[in-house]
């Protein structure tokens, strides 16, 4: 039997197969802990972090509000790093809730999937 953690590290890992980010359309990376969320625009070809926010940052609770609020810094600070569009890597986590908030929100801040 296989514990949740593994379960999405499994989905994970399925989904990096398929998804790379370059210089010109990174990979928005997601990850949710038990306290916080994060989000990073990753260049896979250089191995580069572009731009990365959290929900420190936003100074907000880890909710479906505060997922939003963090997909609307994300899209500003992609807009100042001259990044227009993405691909979405959700890390394994089902699309719903939290993060299906900050990929939304993201989309309405002008990121383009």
């Amino acid at each position: 039997m296989f514990t949740k953690l593994q379960l999405r590290l499994r989905r994970k890992h399925r989904i990096r197969a398929r998804v790379s980010g370059t210089q010109e359309r990174p990979r928005m990376s997601v990850h949710r802990s038990l306290r916080s969320m994060y989000v990073q625009l990753i260049d896979d070809e250089q191995g580069k972090t572009l731009v990365a926010a959290s929900l420190k940052e936003v100074k907000e609770k880890l909710t479906v509000v505060g997922a939003q609020k963090l997909g609307k810094l994300i899209a500003e600070k992609a807009k100042k790093a001259k990044i227009e569009s993405v691909v979405f890597d959700r890390s394994g986590y089902k699309y719903h809730g939290r993060v299906k908030a900050l990929a939304d929100a993201a989309r309405d801040g002008g990121l383009v999937f």
